[in-house]
């Protein structure tokens, strides 16, 4: 299955978390794709360090949930927190399972594609790098092998 992943961090060494990250992606199947690193601005003008921002294409023998659980161990191990009442908190690194195949999952905890993918210039720009030519949002059809550039995005590095 080829599936699509979000990276992002805002605290520590954040180009070694995306790259940590992206290594411990490659023990789940095969990084077909990396994204360029893109730094952003946090959400919602909460206070907190600018986020660097990737996107891998994986390709896996993995379930959607299975995958899911392996990016949030991955996180985990990599000092992520996730406090109970801060959904917006810093983090040393997050991973969102975007699409897996053309798939359309809506399970508690598991949401396939990921609901905010097609409002995200931060998630849209990085996964239009490693998107498969013609791939679309199983939902709308909108091509997400493309993106129209973002003044909020710039290419880090």
């Amino acid at each position: 299955m080829v599936a699509y992943l979000g990276l992002g961090s805002n605290l520590g060494d954040r180009p070694a978390e995306i790259a940590r990250a992206i290594q411990a992606l490659a023990t789940l199947g095969r990084v077909a794709a990396s994204s360029a690193v893109y730094e952003t601005h946090p959400e919602g003008g909460v206070r907190q360090p600018k986020y660097l921002n990737a996107a891998v294409r994986l390709e896996t023998d993995l379930p959607a949930r299975a995958l899911l659980e392996a990016g949030l161990e991955i996180e985990r191990s990599q000092g992520r927190v996730r406090p109970a009442d801060a959904v917006k908190a810093p983090r040393t690194i997050d991973i969102d399972l975007l699409l897996y195949g053309v798939v359309v999952l809506k399970e508690p905890g598991l949401c396939v594609p990921h609901p905010s993918l097609l409002v995200r210039p931060f998630v849209r720009i990085p996964l239009a790098d490693v998107a498969l030519p013609g791939l679309r949002h199983p939902e709308s059809g909108e091509p997400l092998d493309r993106c129209d550039p973002d003044g909020s995005v710039r290419r880090w590095g």
